[in-house]
């Protein structure tokens, strides 16, 4: 039986910010799936130039006069850190669907806020992680379960960028800036995916920026059932690099630019056997060029428009919140973290 056509969903964008203006308007404009509404901003100028530039009909100088519109079906939230939570729990208020920017939330209560809201308003909220559905995340973990590297014993991630803008959100503590929530979350979420379960104790380290007060450079580790470990380093002022290593008992994988992989860009990974340092029999696949953020947009759409279970995004929510949060906590001291249960959490 063949499944009906999927109608476009109306978006309402709070917020101008870059990565919307980068990425996610782009991929809306490219979407036959998605048809942006209204955009909103304080800055009322600032809007009426970000819908001229992507040719969105309306522009607003309120975040509530895009909730407040009854055409619009679901919002996309790309504001900083800290406004996540509140415009989320207020678009669910207000009957709208969310994609909201990760994080989300900083901590397992702001996710739980989050969640028993989307249980109670019936409308579904997912955390932004496009690379989710890029090719090479998807390919490389069908090889993991296949067993084409025997049993994954070790993640490694690094992620870093030079951003030393004093004026830039990411460079805010008072608004959760800083590279364990900027572009740690990454980690996180990555580890989770391919290992198919939940850190149960995890610990970080970080140097702080004297002015900012953010951290700069934070290592992590999270330690996982069966002895497995995920490492990390992440970095706000440090040379552009990423890198994600999956190693198994009989080879490894390698991801080939895994968090922002270009849109035009054909991702390669690397299949190493592990049979000497020179690579002999080692495999590279390479992988169509694809826009993750379009990926990401039309999962969204069909998920909704079909009405597929909202539970799976809302256990993912919590999950990443609840590693996230021990993991800031680890960095007052450097002492480890033990992650608290899902009964912990309701008994709170």
């Amino acid at each position: 039986m063949t499944e009906p056509e999927i109608t476009p969903l109306r978006w309402g964008i709070l917020g101008c910010a870059g990565i919307g203006r980068k990425a996610v308007l782009p991929a809306m404009r490219a979407s036959a799936l998605c048809q942006p509404l209204a955009i909103a901003s304080r800055d009322i100028d600032r809007a009426r130039a970000t819908a001229r530039d992507f040719a969105i009909p309306e522009a607003r100088g309120s975040y509530q006069e895009i909730l407040d519109d009854p055409r619009i079906e679901a919002v996309y939230i790309p504001l900083p850190n800290h406004l996540h939570v509140d415009w989320t729990i207020r678009a669910l208020e207000a009957g709208k669907d969310v994609l909201c920017e990760k994080p989300l939330a900083l901590t397992g209560a702001e996710a739980a806020r989050v969640a028993e809201t989307a249980e109670r308003t019936g409308r579904r909220v997912t955390e932004a992680f496009m690379t989710r559905h890029h090719p090479q995340w998807q390919t490389a973990l069908a090889l993991v379960q296949e067993g084409r590297i025997g049993t994954l014993n070790a993640i490694q991630c690094l992620f870093s960028y030079a951003n030393a803008d004093p004026e830039n959100v990411r460079n805010r503590a008072d608004i959760g800036g800083g590279g364990l929530y900027d572009i740690g979350c990454y980690a996180i979420d990555s580890a989770r995916y391919f290992f198919g379960a939940e850190p149960e104790r995890v610990c970080a380290l970080a140097d702080l920026d004297p002015v900012f007060g953010t951290d700069r450079l934070t290592s992590g580790l999270m330690g996982f059932a069966g002895g497995r470990h995920a490492s990390f380093t992440v970095a706000t002022q440090s040379s552009l690099a990423q890198s994600l290593v999956l190693l198994g008992s009989t080879g490894r994988i390698v991801l080939d630019a895994p968090f922002n992989c270009p849109p035009d860009h054909a991702a390669r990974l690397v299949i190493d056997p592990g049979q000497d340092l020179a690579g002999t029999g080692r495999e590279v696949l390479t992988l169509p060029a694809t826009d993750q953020y379009r990926a990401q947009l039309d999962a969204f759409v069909t998920a909704l428009r079909r009405n597929s279970d909202p539970a799976p995004a809302l256990a993912e929510l919590r999950a990443n919140a609840r590693a996230l949060e021990a993991l800031a906590d680890s960095l007052r001291d450097g002492a480890p973290r033990n992650l608290p249960s899902d009964q912990d959490l309701q008994g709170a």
